[in-house]
């Protein structure tokens, strides 16, 4: 393996991620042949929700013409045709993955569980299909038994405080929270937009009960291990998966607990902590690893071959 440190060991290796080395690398490529499936985030490493990005499509689809397995994971609060449509629109190569799995995905299931309860949905009009064909019956907050939270009504000018007296209210009567998107930020075009994530991290600081359903809990890595399975008809040994992500947070911390590898995507919501849009050195990842409370295992200035 080419790289600017010595390789580090596996995340499974029982050294803590965070006192191992980190690696700097250029390329997917100095990494590839190592692995037999990539688990790569979207939002952030693939697209930034305006455009997509030209040489990371390029780079799983290369992965994928050697051999090698993708499955797309997202906290996008949505079925994942509903971002499979996204991802068409924004011109993301179709070679580049073989399947996803959403938050939403895992949300639907949670959802299908407390069949015919009253739920109160905080989120836009267009995370609506996330019950389509469940038995869902909406009721005002103050009715409700469970509440769903896949984003903020309005993520343009709301913050998690200002759902403070709502959530103040529901964490009194012990209302369980069903994050669909445990992500606090992303990215929209160089902007940083407020997620679910962020509500149900301040539902948490108030007492209530939040139950996350994405990244960086284990149902939708264990979902998507199973998919790559299925996908290539053998068990698959921890060591030959990559993850690919852009949030200390979700991504690395997540792959860290299910005993995989991490490339960090520097240019992503951390971009500005680490050093990019300036040139990535070995010395500023380095520094910023040491900081974190889990770290990747390489580091990539953006997703490339």
């Amino acid at each position: 393996m080419s790289a600017d440190s010595a390789a580090p060991g596996h995340a499974g290796d029982g050294v803590p991620s965070s006192a191992r080395p980190v690696t700097l690398v250029h390329g997917l490529s100095q990494l590839a042949a190592d692995r037999d499936v990539l688990i790569c985030d979207i939002w952030g490493v693939i697209h930034n929700g305006i455009e997509s990005f030209a040489d990371s499509c390029a780079a799983l689809a290369r992965f994928r013409a050697g051999g090698g397995t993708v499955v797309l994971v997202s906290n996008a609060p949505r079925p994942f045709t509903s971002v499979l449509q996204q991802l068409e629109h924004l011109g993301v190569r179709r070679d580049s993955f073989d399947a996803i799995v959403t938050s939403g995905d895992i949300t639907r299931g949670a959802i299908a569980a407390r069949a015919g309860e009253p739920v109160f949905m905080i989120g836009p009009p267009r995370d609506r299909p996330i019950f389509d064909g469940l038995a869902a019956r909406f009721v005002p907050v103050e009715e409700a038994t469970y509440v769903v939270c896949t984003g903020l009504f309005d993520d343009e000018t709301e913050t998690a405080e200002t759902y403070r007296p709502m959530l103040t209210g529901l964490a009194g009567r012990k209302v369980p929270f069903i994050c669909a998107n445990p992500d606090l930020v992303v990215e929209r075009g160089d902007r940083l937009i407020p997620c679910a994530g962020a509500l149900a991290a301040l539902y948490a600081t108030l007492g209530g009960e939040t139950l996350y359903a994405g990244k960086p809990h284990a149902p939708i890595y264990e979902t998507a291990v199973a998919m790559a399975v299925e996908l290539r008809g053998k068990p698959i040994r921890p060591d030959r998966i990559l993850a690919i992500g852009d949030s200390i947070h979700t991504d690395v911390a997540g792959s860290a607990a299910m005993g995989f590898d991490c490339l960090f995507v520097a240019r992503g919501i951390h971009a500005h902590e680490v050093g990019v849009p300036g040139r990535l050195t070995l010395a500023a990842v380095t520094a910023w690893a040491a900081r974190q409370p889990v770290a990747p295992a390489a580091v990539i200035p953006h997703l490339r071959w």
